[in-house]
This record gives structure tokens, C-alpha cells and sequence, in this order.
């Protein structure tokens, strides 16, 4: 058996693992864009902070590839042939395959502001590639502008405060985190951030750019020295326009197959369903990438296995102040505030169906079974685990069967 894993990241290598689990001995080529070891992309700001060398940023040990029998392949794949069940090379080879997986991720949405050309020092915060350029121009005395207060921005902003003079981070939305925090969880998150000396501009936005000065919509500019442009992400899915179903990412079913035989797809670059509020969506998390490309490995080498319980979920630290969110922000709310913690519980329908967790984030992981396995409130006890979660809510016969599982 042939297998071919078109990415490097995390669904790729969850995909090896899956494979790996049911398949010992077949070829497995794996072929990524980029020049380096598989490594954590959520690491890119504590590599620019510090906190992490480059290669304590690898997603799996130096023998990841040896130990598998991987062969991998630094290229980029310009086309797939479904007909003679090949994949075509930017250098114009052709590499056969028996089962495919497409893992491409997601690149960066760059708008196309008037004069952006003109920009010198601009950068997008996506790879590893991204996070070295940009290190190469900080500098103590330079002023930067991030635009997009988003989960990319913001981390960012971590990673290089201590390295410039002054960052300035602008967005159209009214709030930071706008996807994730809901008014009063962005306002506490704001004022710590703000604490640390990073300047915001919210409910504003660029309207062109003449050198490095961004003229706003509101006549008001910014002189600065770097730019990153942190504004969202957008699925890769080019490889299979024409070859398989493509809405706003590549639809999968939960076994991880595409609608193109023996191709099968995981990660950013796919639209799955999310359990929490029953939408088909593009959800670029790390650990569903994970999950749903072992669900592919395991599936392409004959095994059998679902991955149908995917969730938006994201945990993230800004300067020590932690923070949890997941599923979807419906229904009734249980809400509690105190100096170091901010809860907001989201339910209805006799389920959990998220929540935002902010400074106190311990045994988040209890709401997050919750949302997953969809389990009935009336079962446990709720108003317990709202307010302390753990194990001794739920029933005798649930805590066995957690503890065991």
C-alpha cells in the first residue's frame, strides 16, 4: 500500500500515528512545503519571546520520520490526478498513490489595502518561516502595527513587546478576541494587556497605506516601522477544486474521506460538524487536526474509527492570564465573576454547549466532556459543576466508567 500525506503538521503526523496503528510496514511519503522538522505552530510566539529554542518547537522527536518509515518530500503539489491515482510535483514528477490524505492547513488572509505595496517590513504570523523574518527586524527602538486583535495578533503581540518600542494593535471589531470572548471576558482581557504597555485601536480600520504610515478610515494615521497582518485565515483547499466537495472548507464525512475516492481529508483546510451547535464549519484547532488525521490514517490503512465530536476550542496564555473557551455561546447562561476568575456557561436543551473560562481555567476539561459527549444535565449534578467541577457531580456509574476510560 502506498500512502501519500500531502502536509507536516499536526493532521499529517496524526495521520503516520493513525496508519502506524493498523499498517506496520506499507510506504508512507509525506510532503510539506516548508523546510523544516514537524513543529508546533502555536509555539511561534514563545519563540520570538524566549520561552523556546527552534528545536524545542518539534512536534515529534528527531526520529519521528526514521521510526515510521517515512519518506519525506520538501516540495509543493501543484496538481492531483485522480484518474491515474497520482499527485503531480512543482518540479513536474509524479508521485503514485493507493490512499491519500490532503492535510494543507490554512494560509493567511492578506486584504488587498491601497498601497500595501509601498509597505517595507510587513509580515504575516502564521509558521515558523514568518516568526524568524520577523525576528530579524525587531529592534528596542522600533514601533510596530498589528492589525487584527485576534488569537494570531495577540500572540504575536506577546511574543515581540519586549523586543520593540511600541505596539499598536488595531481591529474593525469593538472588542479583542472577537470570535472567541464575549463583551465583559474582552474588556478584562483588554485591561491586562493594555497593563503591559500594548496600545489598542478598536472599531477601526485601514483605509490605505502610503510607506510605512497607515491612513485610517477615520482620517487618523500611524506612523510605524514594522507591520503584521493578523486579519484571519482561509482554508488551502485549491489542491481539490474540481476533484471533491468544497463549501467553505473541504467537506468530510466522519470517517475523514473526501467526496473523491481514496482521498480522504483532515485539519485546517477541511469543514467538519460541530456537535456544539450542529453547524458544518471550518474549526483551525490543533487538536481536532490531530484527531481527525489519526480518524484519517486509522481509516486509510482498513481500520475502522469516527472522529464526530469535534468542537471550536482554544486555550491560550497572554502575559499569565489564562484562557479557555469551546463549543457555541447559546442559550441560558450561568455567569460568575470573582477577582481572578471569569465563568460563563452556556446551556440549553438540557445539554452544555460552551463556555468561556478566564484566569481560573482548572478542570476545564470536565465542561469540555460536557460538550462532547453531550451529556443530559439532568444526570448530573449541574449546579454543583458550575460551581465547583469535578468528578463527585456526576453519578457513581459515570465516575467509574470516566475514571476507567
Amino acid at each position: 500500500m502506498k500512502y501519500v500525506i500531502i502536509g507536516n503538521s499536526a493532521a499529517g503526523v496524526g495521520a503516520v500515528e493513525g496508519i502506524r496503528q493498523i499498517d506496520c510496514d506499507s510506504e508512507i511519503t509525506v510532503i510539506t512545503n516548508e523546510r523544516y522538522h514537524t513543529y508546533s505552530r502555536p509555539l511561534i510566539s514563545y519563540l520570538l519571546l524566549g520561552k523556546v529554542t527552534e528545536d524545542g518547537m518539534k512536534y515529534r522527536g528527531d526520529s519521528f520520520y526514521t521510526d515510521n518509515n517515512i519518506k519525506l518530500i520538501h516540495a509543493s503539489v501543484t496538481e492531483i490526478d485522480t484518474n491515474g491515482k497520482a499527485i503531480v510535483l512543482n518540479d513536474g514528477s509524479r508521485l503514485d498513490y493507493d490512499k491519500l490524505l490532503v492535510a494543507t492547513g490554512s494560509a493567511p488572509f492578506v486584504p488587498d489595502f491601497e498601497g500595501l505595496k509601498t509597505v517595507r517590513n510587513k509580515f504575516t504570523f502564521m509558521n515558523l518561516e514568518d516568526a524568524l523574518r520577523l525576528g530579524d527586524t525587531l529592534d528596542s527602538g522600533k514601533r510596530v502595527l498589528i492589525i487584527g486583535a485576534g488569537l494570531i495578533g495577540l500572540k504575536c503581540a506577546e511574543g515581540i513587546l519586549n523586543r520593540v518600542g511600541h505596539i499598536t494593535v488595531l481591529d474593525l471589531a469593538s472588542g479583542i478576541l472577537p470570535s472567541i470572548l464575549d463583551e465583559d471576558g474582552a474588556q478584562i482581557v483588554q485591561t491586562h494587556l493594555e497593563s503591559k504597555g500594548i496600545e489598542f485601536m478598536l472599531s477601526s480600520t485601514v483605509k490605505s497605506f502610503k510607506g510605512n504610515t497607515a491612513i485610517l478610515e477615520s482620517g487618523e494615521t500611524i506612523e510605524f516601522d514594522i507591520l503584521v497582518l493578523a486579519v484571519g485565515v482561509r482554508p488551502n483547499t485549491a489542491l481539490l477544486e474540481g476533484v471533491a466537495k468544497i463549501e467553505r472548507g473541504i467537506v468530510v464525512n466522519a470517517k475523514s474521506e473526501t467526496t473523491a475516492q481514496h482521498i480522504y481529508a483532515a485539519g485546517d483546510c477541511t469543514q467538519t460538524a460541530d456537535i456544539s451547535s450542529g453547524q458544518d464549519k471550518v474549526m483551525a484547532l490543533l487538536p481536532n487536526a490531530y484527531m481527525q488525521g489519526e480518524c484519517a490514517g486509522v481509516n486509510m490503512a482498513g481500520g475502522e474509527m469516527s472522529f464526530d465530536k469535534a468542537i471550536p476550542m482554544n486555550a491560550i496564555g497572554l502575559f499569565g492570564l489564562h484562557i479557555i473557551t469551546a463549543g457555541s455561546y447559546s442559550g441560558e447562561v450561568y455567569a460568575y465573576s470573582a477577582v481572578n476568575s471569569y465563568k460563563r456557561l452556556f446551556y440549553g436543551d438540557n445539554k452544555l454547549s460552551g463556555y468561556i473560562l478566564i484566569g481560573d481555567v482548572d478542570r476545564a476539561g470536565i465542561y469540555t466532556s460536557l460538550i462532547r459527549d453531550r451529556t443530559p444535565l439532568d444526570s448530573i449534578d449541574f449546579a454543583l459543576v458550575c460551581e465547583k467541577p469535578g468528578l463527585m457531580a456526576f453519578t457513581k456509574e459515570e465516575r467509574t466508567a470516566r475514571l476507567e476510560g
